[in-house]
This record gives C-alpha cells, structure tokens and sequence, in this order.
C-alpha cells in the first residue's frame, strides 16, 4: 500500500508564503522514517529539520512542495476560503504522489468536513482515501515528515527575503518580535506593504493603522 502524509507550514505567518508538502511512501519507506527519528517539525530545532529533511528526500518514493505566495492567501482570506485554499492545494499533491490513502493535517476545526473538502478537489478517478486529524503530524511520521519538508522551504523563502533586501525579517509571525519591527519601520517609510506581506492579517493591518494615525476600520488592504 502507497501512503501519502500532508501538511503545511506558515499558515499563521504575516510575512511569506504558506507551504504545503506531501510524502509518498511504502510500507519500507515508513520504517525508515520511523528510525530516522522523524517528529513534528514544531518540536525540532532548525538544523536538526534540515538534516532529516535530507533523509527524508531520500528514503520517500516521491515528494512536492507547493508555496502559495501572499496574494493568493489575501484573496482566500477576503472570501473566507482560506481552509479551500489548503483543501485545494493538498488534493493537487495527492493526485500528483497517487497514494492509496493521505493522511492530512486538519486545519479546519471539524475534521471530517476538511477531509470531504480535500476529497471533492481530488480529479475524476482518484480513488485515494483521505484522513484528516489534528495534530496528525504529532501522530504519523509520514504526516512528520511532510511538516517537516514544508517547514524547511517555508523558512528558506523567508530567509531569501532577508538576503535580497538586506534586513531583518524574523520568522515572519506576528509572534516575533523582529518581525514587527520590520513591519513597522517598512510601513513607516512607504505607506504601504511589499507584495510578501499579507495585507489581510489583522497584525498588518493594526500596523497600518497604527503609522497612518487611523481607526483599523479604516484601514482596507489592498
């Protein structure tokens, strides 16, 4: 039997692109995977993810990453489509890898109705079976494994960023620090955002509001 495991990275992100990989693998392949250690990304240190994710290209049978850049985000986000947007992304990588059964990390709040959503994206003739759970990269390494892959592009695209323009990003979570910084000093100096923002995010838009002297009503992303 061919399985799949899927999962994203920056989905909370303010700055970047959400990433979305999926693995495929034999019943061999989920042994290796097992022995290497592989775990949920969150609970990994940044070099310790990049060495399994070397190991993981190689034991896995196939691979794909797909970065979904910010503007795409802002539109699913101003139709409340975001949890379609990952559904329809995560079906593509499973029609692309052929597994019998995916495993998916839910990140919608009812299981069940993300994994109907990925199944109805799935193209004519695709039989795979589709599970979705939360935390389910805490729970099938071959989920651990996507998450990982996921995390590794996702941060490299960050840190291009921080390479092209010169500056401190942080890790683009409006969690850190550095990245409000960066925010706001790029905010205060040209009244608007790049195009690797997502404007739609409530920390963007409080920034915004914050250097313009506006109420946040006022303020609408471009």
């Amino acid at each position: 039997m061919l399985v799949a495991g899927l999962d994203e990275a920056g989905r909370g992100s303010v700055i970047g692109p959400m990433a979305v990989a999926g693995v495929l693998v034999d019943e061999g392949g989920l042994e290796a995977l097992v022995e290497m250690g592989v775990r949920d990304s969150k609970v990994l240190r940044p070099r310790e993810r990049e060495e399994l994710a070397e190991g993981i290209r190689c034991v896995v049978l196939a691979h794909r990453v797909i970065l979904i850049p910010p503007c795409e985000i802002d539109r699913a986000v101003s139709r409340g489509a975001l949890n379609k947007l990952e559904a329809r992304v995560m079906a593509d990588i499973i029609c692309e890898l052929g597994p019998d059964i995916a495993y998916v990390d839910a990140s919608d709040v009812v299981e069940g109705r993300f994994a109907r959503a990925v199944r109805s994206f799935l193209r004519p003739g695709v039989k795979t079976a589709v599970v979705a759970e939360h935390g389910a990269d805490a729970r099938y390494p071959v989920v651990a494994a996507a998450s990982i892959l996921a995390k590794v592009e996702r941060d490299r695209a960050v840190r291009a960023l921080e390479e092209d323009l010169g500056v401190e990003i942080g890790s683009g979570y409006p969690t850190d620090p550095r990245t409000l910084r960066f925010l706001r000093n790029w905010y205060a100096r040209h009244k608007r955002y790049p195009d690797f923002v997502r404007r739609s995010w409530r920390t963007a838009r409080e920034i915004a509001a914050e250097v313009l002297g506006t109420r946040l009503d006022d303020w609408l992303y471009e």
